[in-house]
């Protein structure tokens, strides 16, 4: 039997292919592992059940890193890093899926 896979939305590939754009231009944001997520995402690669549980912990960890004062949060033009790298793991929809995700591997 295989295992489960889970299919991106578009609303994560286009987070991720924006925070990609965004760490090109900034030159900050994100780990070399928030830049593998987020090829995965903006090409909609299925992602292994063990993917959704890491980008479920990197969600509920950096959550509170939007409340950052330095750069505005949700900017194209002065970005914090915390910004990108959310956006690099697929924004606001990649938390909210994880997070429906999440609670169907539990159950």
């Amino acid at each position: 039997m295989a295992d489960k896979t889970f299919t991106p939305t578009l609303k994560m590939a286009s987070a991720a292919r924006r925070s990609l754009r965004l760490r090109e231009k900034f030159d900050c944001g994100g780990t070399q592992v928030g830049v593998d997520r987020a090829h995965q995402l903006a090409e909609r690669s299925d992602l292994s059940m063990a993917a959704v549980k890491a980008m479920h912990s990197f969600f509920a960890r950096h959550a509170v890193d939007q409340d950052t004062k330095a750069h505005r949060w949700n900017s194209d033009s002065h970005p914090s890093a915390w910004f990108i790298a959310w956006q690099l793991w697929g924004g606001d929809a990649g938390k909210a899926w994880t997070d429906r995700k999440a609670k169907s591997i539990e159950t």
